[in-house]
């Protein structure tokens, strides 16, 4: 019996997958060239070119028997964007989605290849600080044009449960963490027995449409334009508290600009990026929410969430089904945001 594969066989089934696009989608006669991307942390992609399409297939990464519970939901990327279209949040336009696994290997979808300029370091090296500022304004809407959604009129009043959300993505990270941990750090299980005893308690908890991963390497700008084409990635998106998804994209003002690319002690006036103060008071006006006095807490739950998604990515690429080469680099980091997250935990008890 042959090992099931580590990754889908797009290429050795080319054939196969060209004639299921044919069936699906015009454009996909004559040469199909396929190329693998590069730079994502969870599930592969390729690009497949025809002389009519340009478009990206994204899977599954390898046997389902060996992924983390609800990891790698391709159906419900898929979903969201086809919602999403025409909305105020750009996405890709979506095209097919299959959920045999025995076409290539793994369930997938295919939507357009979205042409444009892709920011892999928030720190934004070779713009001026009037085009960084720019970006970070657009980036600023789209995050509360995202929560500002009408999930009803989108048809996803079911993509998530509602209520509930810190407790329910705490419990949920806290076993996905003990899935693929292989030592012991002191921090996370700090982070583990303080996180469920501080939730915020709240009436009415609002309820929004959240990315769960809104980092600017997961847009997609116009070419040399502050303009937003895409945003990219939805593999985390469920429905939740706005705060907890901000409060994820804002954490990058408190990492360091290592591995994970952060923006932690940089000269942010020097280079154009508006400070953190200024950046929640732009999404506060875009939106008319208050961030409010839960911020320590959302932090300390976020960078917790962080370090158990890159456990995952280490324990894959351990596995040797890593889908970015610095998989291991980004793993390394688990312990510096176990401990960057416990010390907003002891602020925020600090504060109580």
């Amino acid at each position: 019996m042959s090992a099931p594969l580590l990754f889908p066989d797009v290429e050795g089934n080319a054939s196969r997958l060209q004639a299921w696009l044919q069936d699906r989608l015009e454009g996909f006669g004559g040469v199909m060239e396929i190329d693998r991307l590069h730079g994502g942390r969870s599930n592969p992609g390729w690009r497949l070119r025809t002389a009519q399409r340009d478009c990206v297939l994204r899977a599954r990464p390898g046997p389902r028997a060996n992924l983390l519970p609800s990891a790698h939901a391709i159906e419900r990327e898929f979903r969201v964007q086809q919602a999403l279209a025409g909305s105020a949040v750009p996405v890709a336009t979506m095209h097919a989605l299959c959920e045999d696994e025995s076409l290539i290997g793994a369930g997938f979808y295919v939507m357009d290849f979205v042409d444009g300029d892709i920011l892999r370091e928030q720190s934004l090296p070779g713009l001026e600080p009037a085009q960084r500022a720019e970006r970070y304004d657009a980036m600023n809407a789209g995050i509360a044009a995202l929560h500002l959604l009408d999930i009803d009129a989108l048809g996803l009043r079911d993509y998530g449960r509602p209520g509930q959300y810190f407790a329910r993505q705490i419990d949920r990270w806290t076993r996905q963490y003990a899935a693929s941990r292989d030592g012991e750090i002191a921090d996370m299980d700090k982070l583990i027995a303080w996180l469920p005893l501080h939730v915020p308690r709240e009436e009415g908890e609002p309820v929004a449409l959240v990315h769960g991963d809104f980092r600017i390497d997961n847009m997609v700008f116009a070419r040399g334009e502050p303009r937003l084409l895409a945003v990219l990635d939805w593999e985390l998106s469920t429905l939740g508290h706005p705060l907890a998804d901000f409060s994820y994209h804002v954490m990058s003002w408190h990492i360091a600009p290592t591995a994970l690319s952060g923006l932690g002690g940089l000269d942010l006036d020097a280079i154009g990026i508006p400070n953190e103060q200024a950046y929640v008071q732009a999404y506060e006006r875009r939106t008319g929410m208050t961030v409010g006095g839960h911020w320590d807490f959302s932090l300390a739950y976020n960078l917790f969430r962080l370090a158990a998604i890159l456990q995952g990515v280490g324990a894959r690429a351990r596995a040797g089904m890593a889908t970015d080469p610095a998989a291991l680099q980004f793993a390394a980091q688990v312990p510096y945001l176990a401990a960057l997250g416990w010390g907003f935990a002891q602020r925020a008890g600090n504060n109580a």
